[in-house]
């Protein structure tokens, strides 16, 4: 099997995990705090935090997101579909970038090579 392939398929087993596995939080909430979208808050904002600006993440966010009814192994949970879910959206960005450069330099390459 190529690097590449065991990569994928090692990337597929774990979104598989976190969004279709046993666990504290629903199927359904995995795959919102996964694609970040459909969150109530103060859920939305904990989630959008972790996907756009980890950084800024606070006690206060996560205290909130406990006081609406979430437990603590949820929350974590819902944490690492959406950290889990960002990456996903930027390495396949990537790709799709890495892919439309390659389409151009081929080309590129073609229209050099025909001496019109």
């Amino acid at each position: 099997m190529l690097t590449e392939d065991k990569k994928r398929t090692a990337y597929t087993a774990v979104v598989t995990r976190v969004l279709e596995g046993d666990g504290r939080a629903s199927r359904a909430q995995r795959r919102a705090a996964f694609d970040n979208a459909r969150l109530a808050e103060p859920l939305r904002t904990l989630i959008d935090k972790v996907a756009k600006q980890p950084t800024r993440v606070t006690n206060e966010d996560v205290a909130a997101v406990k006081v609406s009814g979430l437990s603590e192994d949820q929350i974590f949970e819902l944490v690492v579909c959406a950290a889990i879910g960002q990456a996903t959206r930027q390495y396949e960005t990537a790709l799709e970038a890495l892919a439309e450069a390659m389409t151009d330099k081929k080309r590129n390459e073609h229209a050099s090579e025909d001496p019109q």
